[in-house]
């Protein structure tokens, strides 16, 4: 994979990842007093805007204020993620409002907190479960067989998605196999694999570049056409699309086991990493048009999100047999060298802006969100400082 010779066996220094990290969980504790039980989602004038709890969004700070209560046990944290989780939960009995990201929002709040309460040896948190495993239905019901896609979003703004599927949503699918192994029922994972095989057919190009839409008939399953999406144009390179991919695949082939999965995520990664500028995080598209290029924001998000997918990926490969040593050590020199980065040139420690990471993309076409924080970027960035620090268990 790299003509770079490694030992996989050597020290990391990581003195700088655990300075990153008291900064970003000392930020965090601070946040909590100001965001509370909120949904924050991009920032404006340094402030996050807070959303609705429908919001794709909405488990990214939980997620984070759980990263966090692991490491410290602040119950002021807990307090805080678990207010978020009931009001949540809330969302379930509203069905039209709900979509296929209810993975990103229960894995990182529901899971999450089940998974710590059976940590701590009070035997999980049944609430939690139940809610989580009611997301995981409302998930495979959204599961197209015809096409063996899962739909993403309702009939909103009057468009037909009836036949639509996006990279995202590989990010979801560990919600699916979770809840399969907690009830014993192999129907979610194969929902998942379907899904995930139609996406590395469909959505993933031969050089390791991916769409961001791809839209299938949804009443005969035959595949159309990929559409742009937030990407740049339908042949473009969306960056958090590809970043989606190569951890969403990372993870597909930590549930199964299959290494159809495991090259997918690896063919991404090679994508992402030859086409990275000097500074390690991308503009927002990999294929602008190189007159505009300059001008164009970057997306720090992608760059965090990526990273912490080049880490699951390097724990993956480490631990497999075979000839996954060397891609192993590519994968963690990778990743390091962009939290690097994102520490030395875009991490915000100070309180006079609440995101932790400047210079994110939301959705460029559209104006939304452009060279703020987004709260997934924060996100992934601190998933990304606990893994470096030796955290190996994951709320997906």
């Amino acid at each position: 994979m790299t003509e770079q010779k490694v030992n996989p066996g050597l020290e990391w220094d990581l003195g700088w990842a655990e300075e990153a990290w008291s900064r970003a969980e000392a930020k965090i504790v601070r946040n909590a007093r100001t965001i509370g039980a909120a949904y924050p989602n991009g920032t404006k004038d340094g402030h996050y805007v807070r959303g609705p709890e429908h919001d794709w969004v909405a488990g990214f700070w939980p997620g984070l204020l759980w990263l966090a209560y692991r490491e410290n046990g602040n119950e002021e944290l807990r307090r805080v993620a678990e207010a978020c989780e009931r009001q949540l939960a809330e969302t379930l009995q509203t069905y039209d409002l709900l979509h296929h990201d209810v993975g990103f929002m229960f894995s990182l709040s529901s899971v999450a907190q089940h998974r710590l309460a059976e940590a701590s040896g009070r035997g999980g948190d049944a609430d939690a479960k139940r809610h989580a495993l009611i997301a995981a239905n409302l998930l495979a019901g959204r599961y197209n067989p015809q096409g063996e896609f899962i739909r993403a979003w309702p009939n909103w703004d009057e468009e037909d998605h009836a036949g639509w599927a996006i990279i995202d949503c590989l990010m979801n699918l560990p919600l699916l196999h979770w809840a399969g192994r907690e009830i014993k029922d192999p129907r979610y994972k194969h929902i998942a694999i379907r899904h995930a095989d139609s996406v590395l057919r469909d959505f993933v190009r031969p050089d390791g570049s991916v769409c961001h839409i791809f839209r299938y008939d949804p009443e005969t399953g035959t595949p159309i056409e990929s559409l742009a999406g937030q990407g740049y144009a339908a042949d473009s390179a969306w960056a958090r699309g590809a970043s989606w991919a190569l951890y969403g695949f990372a993870l597909c082939y930590r549930y199964t086991g299959e290494m159809r999965y495991r090259e997918a995520a690896l063919r991404v990664a090679r994508f992402f990493i030859e086409r990275l500028p000097e500074d390690a995080v991308p503009y927002w598209d990999f294929f602008l048009p190189e007159a505009d290029r300059e001008l164009m924001p970057r997306d720090s998000s992608a760059a965090a999100i990526a990273a912490s997918g080049l880490l699951e990926l390097t724990e993956l490969l480490t631990a497999s047999e075979g000839a996954g040593v060397e891609d192993a050590a590519w994968c963690r020199i990778s990743a390091e060298r962009i939290v690097r980065s994102l520490c030395d040139r875009y991490a915000e420690w100070g309180d006079e802006h609440e995101g932790l990471l400047r210079h994110a993309t939301g959705y460029y076409s559209r104006g939304v969100y452009v060279d703020e924080s987004l709260i997934y970027g924060d996100y992934f960035f601190v998933e990304a400082l606990a893994k470096l620090r030796g955290r190996k268990e994951l709320f997906w």
